[in-house]
């Protein structure tokens, strides 16, 4: 029979002291509040992460390959859509999907309202789950291989600004020699409050950019590639670039293969940043736990002082009496635990499906804090915590060794 464990189990029980009983209760509260506020911090991080990186990446896929010449220009120079390699590529497992694509810069003309954006032509190959996730009112026109399509699908933010809605037309100019218009019908409005590329983006058939710029019908401003897994993205990127990257042909192009991280390197230095921030509340949460701990256990050691000293009179050593209140402390640490764990997790998921907190889009890009539930994460926390918390705990227990069984004793 463990001894250690089976007196500390009786102390546990033991409700006559009401100090302890205050001091006890105050340490699993603070362990409880400690890892509720690490779940919910972890939580809402990640949530943010990949639900920022999911809008991003719907407007720009998480690789490109295009022309070398581009230059991240909005009119980039062609590449053809018809080269034998993109079959090695969408058949990587990292690659989820394959999809062509065009760009061209245009003025909106609309109830005397001017708007410069950015025309993004799409193909049969467009996956166009992450618009219709967003998508407010209207729907998503169809692309075929006969007839080219007049409709657009453009943000609730521009339709605001322009005074425009489902179903009216307006015209867009192109700043070329000669000048050229088009007139297009918005079949569907989405809302993703990403603000930078709901106002930039307009959506039309591909067909319409090609015409434009006398691109041969299996000209294209570049390949999309979605990945199964985002946080795969370099290790695609390695193996994407020895097949594509900087290939020369007779005419002189050459392809580049970038990542959204390249495109993007501000907003995921930024990501970066909430990431160190929320370590730091981490660490500050379970130092804040542990001087709970540390207190609590000071006052136990010294209410049971006499306890102690019975113990070494009858010859238990003083690392078995440490064990004794190590299995205490830690108890007590997994009551924290249990109920913190019950709080966090009822937080998260009353705000993933509730969505009680509200946020400015404006500056947060989310109507709601956005949610996501590592289960993975929320174990780490909890086996760190705990490890982190029950070591602390051998610093009072130190005092043991300096306690008289002869003086207690006499005292008492």
């Amino acid at each position: 029979m463990n001894t250690e464990l089976f007196i500390a189990k009786k102390l546990s029980f033991n409700r006559d002291n009401k100090p302890v009983r205050v001091m006890t209760r105050i340490a699993v509260f603070s362990v409880a509040l400690s890892i509720a506020v690490m779940i919910v911090a972890t939580s809402v991080l990640s949530g943010f992460k990949i639900q920022l990186k999911e809008k991003i990446s719907g407007f720009n896929a998480h690789l490109r390959i295009s022309n070398l010449d581009s230059n991240y220009s909005f009119d980039p120079a062609p590449i053809f859509n018809d080269y034998d390699f993109y079959h090695s590529i969408a058949a990587l497992p990292e690659v989820k999907h394959l999809q062509q694509y065009a760009y061209k810069g245009g003025i909106i003309r609309a109830n005397s309202d001017i708007q410069g954006v950015v025309l993004k032509g799409v193909g049969t190959d467009f996956d166009r789950s992450f618009f219709d996730r967003y998508m407010v009112d209207g729907g998503m026109f169809s692309v075929n291989d006969t007839v080219t399509s007049d409709s657009v699908i453009i943000s609730e933010s521009l339709s605001n600004l322009l005074n425009l809605k489902t179903g009216d037309s307006f015209e867009m100019y192109f700043v070329q020699e000669p000048v050229r218009v088009r007139r297009f019908t918005i079949a569907g409005l989405y809302n993703t409050y990403f603000e930078e590329m709901d106002k930039t983006f307009v959506v039309c058939d591909i067909r319409h950019i090609r015409r434009l710029n006398r691109w041969n019908n299996n000209q294209i401003s570049g390949m999309e590639i979605m990945l199964h897994n985002p946080d795969d993205m370099d290790k695609a990127f390695e193996k994407i670039d020895d097949i594509a990257g900087y290939l020369t042909f007779e005419d002189g192009s050459r392809l580049e293969v970038t990542t959204l991280r390249s495109a993007f390197p501000e907003i995921f230095n930024w990501l970066a940043i909430l990431d160190m921030n929320v370590l730091i509340i981490l660490i500050i949460m379970v130092v804040v736990a542990g001087f709970n701990m540390i207190s609590g256990l000071l006052i136990m050691l010294l209410e049971k002082i006499s306890m102690i000293g019975i113990l070494k009179s009858m010859g238990m050593p003083d690392f078995s009496i440490r064990k004794i209140f190590m299995y205490r402390s830690s108890m007590i640490v997994l009551k924290g635990l249990v109920y913190g764990n019950i709080l966090g997790l009822s937080l998260c998921i009353l705000q993933h499906y509730c969505g009680i907190v509200h946020l400015n889009p404006e500056s947060y890009f989310f109507s709601t804090a956005p949610v996501s539930i590592n289960p993975l994460s929320v174990a780490l926390l909890n086996i760190c915590s705990f490890v982190v918390i029950s070591v602390s705990q051998m610093i009072p227990t130190m005092v043991i060794a300096r306690i008289s069984p002869d003086k207690t004793m006499r005292k008492e």
